[in-house]
């Protein structure tokens, strides 16, 4: 018997995914290699970062593991496990398990030399990569992800990352977006028009015209008999949370704290959509255990 490694999974973690992995099918071949092992090697990858040739030799052959990682991204698998593990883990804190609302931003990361499809540039990020499209509820959990091209705008990305949302979340009618989204028939006009759903437009807070013209302002209103102090003009200083923005900030921290996600590695975008089900899933499952 290997030594545990930090990614392993705890007898009480395992008795929570056990139940939603796939069944063997029969008849067929047995099973060389348990799916416990499985799950171990693909969080080490996900957590470590390492390729898979470098996967350590106590591990089940990394061909074996990247077999499994591919076969239950193409059937939905992983999904699946998080979407059961995200309902638990609502029903636990006292919340209906499908959302009402729902928080959507993006992440643009590089890429590297392997190659594949969906890479472009983002000329207000300044990277050269792809683009992880996220919506989560308002505890910071994925409901959707997408990855396409980091060229693709987000008021535009937001329409193939919302398709066959308002089916699979039934509950959902609110969202918080940020000013990325702003467009006619775009973005959160798009979705108000097309989904129904109504949409808040978080902005960041203006910039404050400069001291010496509030001054004058006030000089001003003084001449017409109103007395205003210009200092009340000026916004609040420092760091100013915004609404709801913060959630789905917070769940990208998340899924950046696994050295796999710091860029996207994969030839395939939708390797890295399961990379990100993956992560919220080993999240979640940390916090059923407790």
């Amino acid at each position: 018997m290997r030594r545990a490694y930090q990614t392993d999974l705890s007898d009480a973690e395992w008795s929570h995914v056990e139940p939603h992995l796939p069944s063997p099918k029969a008849p067929g071949r047995p099973r060389l290699h348990p799916l416990r092992e499985i799950l171990h090697a693909v969080f080490y990858v996900l957590k470590s970062g390492c390729q898979w040739r470098l996967l350590p030799h106590d591990f089940p052959p990394w061909k074996t593991v990247h077999h499994y990682l591919r076969m239950w991204r193409k059937d939905g698998t992983w999904e699946r496990i998080h979407a059961a593990l995200r309902k638990r883990v609502r029903v636990r804190k006292n919340r209906d398990p499908e959302p009402s609302s729902g928080v959507v931003d993006s992440q643009s990361v590089k890429t590297t030399g392997v190659g594949g499809q969906q890479r472009g540039y983002d000329g207000g990020k300044k990277v050269k990569g792809r683009k992880r499209h996220l919506l989560v509820d308002t505890e910071g959990f994925v409901l959707k992800a997408k990855v396409h091209s980091a060229k693709v705008m987000d008021y535009e990305g937001i329409k193939t990352l919302l398709e066959g949302a308002d089916r699979a979340f039934p509950r959902l009618r609110h969202l918080w977006v940020d000013a990325g989204y702003r467009g006619e028939d775009k973005g959160a006009d798009w979705v108000q028009k097309t989904l129904g759903w109504s949409v808040d437009l978080v902005e960041r807070p203006k910039k404050p015209a400069p001291e010496e013209v509030l001054m004058a302002w006030a000089r001003e209103w003084a001449k017409e008999g109103v007395s205003e102090d210009w200092q009340k003009l000026l916004p609040a200083r420092g760091f100013v949370v915004l609404p709801r923005r913060w959630v789905v900030e917070r769940a990208i921290a998340w899924i950046d704290h696994n050295r796999r996600m710091s860029k996207d590695y994969e030839r395939l975008p939708e390797t890295g959509e399961a990379f990100i089900y993956v992560a919220m899933s080993r999240l979640i499952l940390r916090r059923l255990a407790r």
